[in-house]
């Protein structure tokens, strides 16, 4: 028996905490706007990372190099897709979107990874992954929308909301290929590696754009972004998308904006409203039936040729 499946309680601790950091960064996405150029803290964010995991990384990467080498195009395409456009693309989205667009958006996560996975991996969907993500997409609509879902026709199509929809797709996409290529590599070199090449990838855009300086203005977004948001958050996903696979883990992204009301109720002083708890129940409530509710949405025919056959023997 899987461990994930020996103990599911445990197994959803590393996307619960995934999600509670990238939370806070979505506070630090709009926090950014004004203060440092989307290119610069895109960069810096995985320069600093690098930093840290260096020392401590770079001995067993060097002991696994033979792996990396017959890997790398494989760890670059990771690098690409979560880590350099998927957050990249989030700071540019938060200079011509709202916050409000930007977790509706981030919500189409869960349903992508689903169809996703069942194009790129071949599996089956589950009742639970189907409904309980279209139930908690619901509740992130209607906590969105302040419990008014006429009030979404009002939101406002900007550029920031195309490259939201891209930074989702990419997103999406990374934790199917995660599954889809089980390496043969120690997840913190995997993370490592995967860094080096988002640094290199997103170099070319910090050359060219505007270069903000470090400030003390600053400098907390960046040590938030390249730390916790970078290096902790990555491996916590790398191991949820191990234990409990891309489609169930992807659907805890729908608890991003539940854990943002939270936040900036302790931080920020906001006041709890009624639709933030509905809204809330219904995000828990789809997040629980995907977990629980892995029935496939459709039963193999091949078992029933095989169980005739052994009757007609």
């Amino acid at each position: 028996m899987p461990r994930s499946a020996t103990f599911p309680a445990l197994a959803c601790l590393a996307p619960l905490g995934a999600v509670l950091i990238w939370s806070g960064n979505m506070t630090i996405n709009q926090l950014t706007v004004g203060t440092i150029a989307p290119s610069t803290i895109a960069f810096l964010r995985w320069v600093l990372a690098l930093l840290v995991l260096t020392p401590f990384v770079l001995p067993k990467a060097w002991q696994e190099r033979d792996a990396i080498c017959r890997a790398w195009p494989k760890l670059a395409i990771l690098g690409l897709l979560g880590m350099a456009l998927w957050q990249g693309l989030a700071y540019m989205a938060a200079e011509t979107t709202s916050a409000t667009n930007m977790g509706i958006l981030a919500a189409m996560v869960p349903l992508l990874t689903v169809l996703l996975s069942a194009l790129v991996l071949r599996e089956t969907p589950t009742w639970g992954g189907v409904v309980g993500g279209c139930l908690a997409l619901v509740g992130v609509l209607w906590l969105l929308s302040r419990g008014h879902f006429s009030a979404l026709a009002e939101l406002e199509i900007a550029t920031g909301d195309f490259l939201m929809i891209i930074a989702a797709i990419c997103y999406a996409l990374y934790g199917v290929m995660l599954k889809r290529w089980p390496l043969d590599i120690s997840p913190w070199v995997m993370l490592y590696v995967q860094a080096v090449f988002a640094t290199l990838l997103l170099l070319p855009g910090y050359l060219l754009g505007p270069m903000t300086p470090i400030s003390s203005a600053n400098v907390g977004l960046i040590l938030y972004a390249g730390i916790p948001a970078s290096i902790i958050t990555t491996y916590l996903w790398m191991m949820a998308i191990r234990h409990l696979g891309a489609s169930r883990s992807s659907i805890f992204i729908n608890l991003m904006p539940v854990f943002s009301a939270l936040i900036a109720m302790l931080l920020l002083g906001e006041r709890l409203a009624w639709y933030h708890l509905s809204g809330g129940l219904l995000v828990l409530s789809g997040v629980l039936m995907a977990q629980l509710l892995t029935r496939p949405l459709k039963r193999s025919r091949v078992q029933p040729l095989q169980d005739s056959r052994t009757t007609a023997r």
